[in-house]
């Protein structure tokens, strides 16, 4: 399912016009996005929870030429689904 087929389940599940539906979805994905760059989490009971993971810096290798390289630290978005999406899917 792409955003367009999303927006058009949101439309007729809310019984919204396409427009609203799209703007909803934007205001959601901003608020997440948001709350991310903050460090907060975003908890949907039954749904899941976004946050925020750290990766420590460590030593990589280039594959090509088998030289060491430094890869710095960094923060990545990770989603953990919660159980009634977990029960949906089983």
């Amino acid at each position: 399912m792409n955003k367009t087929e999303l927006i058009d389940q949101i439309a007729a599940a809310a019984d919204i016009s396409k427009a609203a539906a799209g703007r909803a979805l934007d205001a959601a994905v901003d608020a997440i996005k948001g709350a991310l760059k903050e460090g907060d989490s975003v908890n949907l009971i039954g749904f899941g929870t976004f946050y925020v993971g750290e990766r420590a810096a460590r030593t990589g290798r280039n594959p090509r030429t088998g030289k060491s390289l430094e890869i710095k630290a960094a923060k990545s978005p990770k989603f953990r689904a919660g159980k009634g999406l977990k029960d949906a899917v089983n």
